[in-house]
């Protein structure tokens, strides 16, 4: 009797050690991180999603980490995230405090880099979109005053309203270098909080208005958005941050993130914060329908 339960209590011992084994032996997951906006979420489901589909990698997300940049790049580097999407020249100002703006895309990313490996960072790639600034119209406006470029804004700006945010508007890099170099006059100007724009334009309230090349409402039939024909503004193009230990540690991890190079389009990511912020899907489904458009994962 005592020998049969010597060898239970053996036989239970040796399974919680073979389990506190097992458990010390597991991997850690991958830690991504996002800031604060629909967009970086949806990006670090797609990130998340497509990792999981091709790996046997656990991946943790943490979404919304207040101040953005500011925050998740010292993260980063001490080891307490392993990526997370970033804007080229969000990276060039204030990771690498650069002054001087390099006009060119491709020599802009060498140098980055350059720079970023010298932290024990780099980047995998960019996902073929941009968010940057932009200007937009209603779709009648465009039609009304044959509407297409910033040039042809210009010749009409004389009969139309130009609505904006008040840092926009008033700051010297913003709304007074926009019309001295497409020496646009307009009949007016409305200042108005960011959330409000949208509502201001498709109310008939103001005609012009300040944007980002990839927010939800651009989405929408009614709105144009127009072509910046001398490129007046820099390229913010989206990609992803990683850290070359988590690359060392995780041997399929770099292969995973370059699939998402080429991938989206400004006009896919407008549809995808559209679809979150209007529609009011959630970010998870949105990224696996993308993913799964692409033929990345099974429906």
């Amino acid at each position: 009797m005592r020998k049969n339960l010597k060898n239970k209590v053996t036989i239970f011992l040796l399974a919680c050690m073979t389990l506190v084994l097992s458990a010390c032996g597991k991997q850690e997951p991958i830690k991504i991180a996002s800031k604060p906006m629909t967009e970086q979420y949806i990006l670090t489901e797609i990130i998340a999603q497509l990792i999981e589909a091709e790996t046997d990698y656990d991946v943790e997300i943490t979404k919304g980490v207040g101040g953005g940049t500011t925050n998740i790049h010292p993260a980063l580097v001490k080891g307490e995230f392993d990526l997370y999407p970033e804007y080229t020249r969000t990276a060039w100002l204030n990771v690498l405090k650069k002054e001087e703006m390099e006009k060119d895309d491709d020599k802009l990313y060498e140098m980055l880099l350059t720079e970023y490996d010298a932290l024990g960072l780099t980047w995998t790639g960019l996902y073929g979109f941009s968010n940057t600034y932009g200007l937009a119209v209603r779709q009648e406006t465009a039609e009304q005053y044959g509407l297409s470029t910033y040039s042809d804004l210009a010749a009409a700006s004389g009969e139309l309203i130009f609505g904006g945010n008040p840092d926009y508007i008033e700051l010297e890099t913003g709304y007074p270098r926009l019309c001295q170099a497409y020496q646009m006059q307009f009949k007016d100007t409305k200042q108005m909080e960011i959330a409000l724009k949208y509502e201001a334009l498709t109310n008939g309230e103001v005609d012009v208005i300040n944007a980002f090349t990839t927010d939800a409402q651009l989405a929408a039939n009614e709105l144009v958005l127009l072509t910046d024909d001398s490129v007046f503004f820099e390229t913010f193009d989206a990609g992803t941050v990683v850290s070359k230990e988590a690359l060392e540690k995780y041997p399929d991890l770099k292969g995973v993130l370059e699939k998402l190079n080429g991938l989206i389009t400004e006009e896919e990511m407008q549809r995808m914060n559209y679809e979150v912020e209007v529609d009011g899907k959630e970010d998870k489904e949105v990224a696996r329908q993308f993913l799964e458009s692409k033929g990345l994962v099974n429906n």
